[in-house]
């Protein structure tokens, strides 16, 4: 029902840009430019944690990017889907390399009361917007929701990178008799800080024996944060 309210809000209420505050289309021009680059950088956090596999992203969490993700994710702006998902392609073609077969979108899942309390699981809307886009470009994709929460985690703002290692470590399990394997594995978040959740979401896929590629983010902080590296 949130989201049936939201959609019909979204068409009824004058648009503005969600990275700039503009009047007119819910992204402008320069910001889908600022969130679509085009190209994909591999990104590493300092410090690493254990497990984490090479992570590409395509834009870099400030300003413009970060005002759209928070947009989508914290106010519901659903609309912003599409672009996000469009955002995601060339890090998830560079997580998955020259791998061949149907590719596998594995998102990392919102907690229940987060997905409650924003009305919908941001991540798996945006890998859908991405799987439906790859497909129109040529390259089968869908999302295979094998991840699930099987505890609760604390809020990881405002902690360490090794407090969040360790408040999510072994919060996911994936069940691989429920959604079977049959292509490469690119594991989806919208963005990286310090890993944590990107590394157990893999540590969980792979004690299920499913071969993850690589990871695919839309935006990474840069240095500056103390956070993640960009190469």
């Amino acid at each position: 029902m949130r989201n049936w309210w939201r959609e019909i809000c979204s068409l009824l209420l004058p648009a503005a840009c969600a990275g700039c505050g503009s009047p007119g289309d819910v992204l402008c021009a320069r910001c889908g430019a600022a969130l679509s680059s085009g190209r994909a950088r591999r990104v590493r956090p300092r410090p690493e944690p254990p497990g984490l596999p090479p992570v590409h992203a395509c834009a870099e969490y400030a300003d413009q990017v970060r005002a759209v993700l928070l947009a989508h994710k914290e106010r519901g702006v659903l609309p912003l889907a599409a672009p996000l998902g469009q955002a995601l392609f060339p890090a998830v073609l560079a997580a998955a390399g020259p791998a061949t077969g149907v590719l596998q979108l594995v998102p990392v899942p919102s907690g229940r009361a987060a997905a409650g309390r924003r009305g919908h699981d941001p991540v798996r809307r945006i890998a859908h917007a991405a799987a439906v886009g790859l497909r129109g470009a040529g390259r089968m994709a869908r999302v295979l929701p094998a991840l699930r929460r099987r505890r609760r985690v604390s809020d990881q703002a405002g902690l360490s990178a090794g407090e969040r290692f360790r408040n999510v470590s072994g919060a996911f399990v994936a069940d691989r008799a429920e959604w079977p394997l049959v292509g490469p594995v690119v594991v989806i978040d919208d963005l990286i800080t310090t890993g944590a959740s990107l590394a157990e979401a893999v540590r969980a896929l792979r004690a299920a024996r499913y071969g993850v590629r690589g990871a695919a983010v839309i935006a990474a902080p840069r240095e500056t944060e103390g956070w993640c590296t960009w190469w």
